[in-house]
């Protein structure tokens, strides 16, 4: 099959010739119909993540089509639409059989555990555990789109932030999950600061319905939030990750109000420091956000057919697996605006 590959973290990515993935037992293999391109994959690229083994495929939002399923499959078929979380379960331990899947003790990350999804087939493990039939009326591009971005974010806004209608969300970043965050909280509701340093970003922000925008580069962060917001935000959420973004999250919180950390931090940005003055003597809660389990997709997929969260419109461009090959390393420096999608292969 064709891949995008990679053999030195930080290196050039070029196009291969590969050998198709096998079936493992209670697993399935994909076409890849569509798959993002995402901060994640770029993480990974750099040497990031301790699970890749070089070479390696990333890629981890998809979706695609069964064309092989392996012994012991009971709820798939060969020829399913179907999409799956960027963190699948083992469906056996702990975390599992409590329903938290998403944290999984053995989890399974198509991109990092095992080659991923810039290729033209996936091997997907633990498939009846996983694996999220895609309605008829949700298009491949869409249900790429979910990947661990909308996934990640709507976990972070309505699950772990518990966000209620007319309350005040800042969203720090607004790249795919920042703007997924802004939509769903929308969708929810609530009254939206959007806050990033590029005008392009903040004009897809203000497109998606952010009430207020903020241009880091320009004002100070914290007291433009706490003015828009009366004193405040409710929910605040890092889709970024850095440390600058992340102390501010939680700076411009109002007393009990809730940081989600989205964004993952590495490098210079691993251990930053966090204001935690503020939260003993606000009360704040500091919390994460890592995917969405596979059995709570129902809930936001009957979202998605009724048209209340359109995460299409986020998708920025369709490209082909060559122009990953190219953008994945910018990702780092110059940053993504919108959703990128590989739909040429």
């Amino acid at each position: 099959m064709k891949a995008a590959i990679f053999d030195t973290f930080g290196g050039p990515i070029s196009i291969e010739t590969v050998p198709d993935p096998s079936v493992v037992a209670g697993g399935v293999v994909l076409q890849v119909n569509a798959t993002g391109l995402c901060r994640s994959d770029w993480h990974g690229w750099m040497g990031h993540d301790a699970d890749i083994r070089l070479p390696h495929v990333p890629g981890h939002e998809l979706a695609g089509t069964i064309v092989e399923t392996g012994k012991g499959v009971k709820r798939f078929k060969v020829g399913d639409r179907v999409t799956v979380p960027f963190v699948g379960g083992c469906g056996h331990c702990e975390q599992c059989t409590s329903g938290n899947h998403q944290v999984c003790d053995h989890q399974f990350q198509p991109g990092f555990t095992h080659w991923g999804s810039f290729a033209e087939y996936v091997s997907i493990h633990y498939a009846d555990v996983n694996l999220v039939k895609l309605p008829d009326s949700v298009e491949f591009r869409t249900a790429a789109s979910l990947g661990c971005r909308f996934i990640t974010s709507y976990r972070a806004v309505v699950h772990q932030g518990r966000l209620k209608q007319g309350e005040w969300v800042a969203i720090h970043g607004c790249g795919g999950v920042g703007l997924s965050a802004l939509m769903i909280a929308k969708a929810a509701g609530a009254q939206v600061i959007a806050i990033d340093i590029q005008p392009k970003a903040l004009s897809l922000a203000q497109h998606l319905g952010a009430d207020v925008l903020v241009n880091a580069r320009e004002v100070e962060v914290i007291e433009a939030v706490k003015e828009a917001s009366h004193g405040g935000a409710h929910l605040s959420i890092d889709a970024l990750g850095s440390k600058h973004t992340a102390y501010n999250s939680v700076a411009n919180l109002r007393k009990r109000g809730r940081h989600v950390q989205v964004g993952l931090l590495a490098g210079n940005d691993f251990e930053p420091r966090l204001p935690m003055q503020l939260v003993v003597a606000n009360e704040l809660e500091i919390l994460g956000s890592h995917g969405m389990q596979a059995h709570a997709y129902p809930e936001m997929m009957a979202q998605i057919a009724s048209g209340r969260l359109k995460p299409e419109r986020m998708i920025d461009s369709e490209i082909s697996l060559e122009d990953a090959c190219r953008l994945l390393p910018k990702i780092g420096t110059e940053g993504l605006p919108g959703v990128s999608i590989i739909t040429r292969f």
